[in-house]
């Protein structure tokens, strides 16, 4: 799909417009608590928000672009949740107020989309000069997999180590001891300094980056249109901010969840692979229709779901008959 540049300057300037009004709505007046009910109205706006471009673009270029929309949107928002315990883990580990946890997030992923942005630009000439990183794509995808499965039977916990970024941000820019309100830096005795504000919204924005190792090859599974690619990623970051104060203790509840998302990454890599066999005219490998992922990827992702709740909810019941006795 050959789109105009119209088209991504209206897209970006209108996903801008959404994001600095969002901005100035939850951050006029005193800082104050994200409220579950303010998260609510969020993620459903965000999710019509996303639901309505697929819409247009089922419209204007056909069910099957629009097909390849929704799979990768439904796809990378998933991965996201995954996502969102590493976020709990950093905002503990830095002691971020829970009044400013908003704008960080808000912040860190403005910053993770413009690398996104930059990182779907050259996969997309990567991956058009050389078909043979399909294969590399699809093996890495595999092989995440299988290891995501490894860890969670491990029961290894998620662990947030510095990347190169933070730890240059770290030793080059002075900072304060403690946080200035929601200051990201601030004047002292005539030296400009750095606040544990900036530092955590870098560590967002850039383990978010990181977390683009496999949900970018694995839309790239999905569609090779750079504009699909981009526009599912912006939706799905721009609802995530609100999905985390929204879930909250739910994540804890969601026990199978890396199980489905293992699942997702491993046939979407088994996916690339097969694409690029038939692409090379090996005549036993399948061409996977985009409306059998979407089916699978969502079944995959409501079935553990509901699957996690059911034993969250077995295993309090077990709990409330074991304390009387207990005591």
């Amino acid at each position: 799909m050959s789109v105009p540049v119209w088209a991504w300057i209206a897209v970006i300037g209108g996903l801008i417009v959404v994001l600095a009004i969002d901005l100035w709505i939850v951050d006029r007046g005193e800082a104050r608590e994200f409220s579950m009910r303010q998260a609510g109205y969020w993620v459903t706006f965000y999710v019509v928000l996303a639901i309505a471009f697929g819409v247009v673009m089922w419209t204007t270029v056909g069910a099957d672009k629009a097909g390849e929309f929704f799979a990768g949107y439904i796809t990378e928002y998933s991965l996201s949740v995954d996502n969102l315990f590493v976020f709990f883990i950093i905002m503990s580990r830095f002691a971020v107020p829970r009044a400013y946890q908003h704008k960080v997030l808000l912040v860190g992923i403005l910053l993770a989309l413009v690398m996104r942005g930059i990182f779907i630009a050259l996969g997309a000439a990567a991956l058009e000069r050389f078909s043979w990183l399909f294969y590399v794509f699809g093996a890495f995808l595999v092989y995440t997999a299988i290891n995501i499965v490894r860890q969670h039977l491990k029961g290894e916990e998620e662990e947030v180590n510095e990347n190169i970024l933070l730890r240059w941000v770290r030793r080059t820019l002075p900072s304060t001891e403690g946080y200035v309100g929601s200051k990201v830096t601030v004047k002292i005795d005539g030296k400009r300094l750095v606040t544990p504000m900036l530092i955590v919204m870098i560590a967002i924005g850039s383990t978010d980056l990181l977390f683009a190792l496999d949900s970018i090859p694995a839309i790239f599974g999905l569609t090779k249109d750079p504009f699909i690619v981009f526009t599912a990623n912006a939706f799905a970051l721009m609802g995530l901010r609100q999905l985390y104060f929204l879930l909250g203790g739910l994540l804890q509840r969601l026990v199978y969840i890396s199980y489905g998302l293992a699942f997702i990454l491993g046939f979407i890599g088994v996916k690339l692979v097969m694409e690029a066999l038939h692409a090379s005219h090996v005549s036993w490998a399948p061409e996977i229709p985009i409306w059998v992922s979407l089916s699978i990827i969502g079944a995959t992702m409501v079935i553990t779901t509901v699957a996690s709740l059911v034993k969250s909810r077995i295993d309090a019941r077990k709990g409330e008959k074991t304390t009387p006795e207990q005591v």
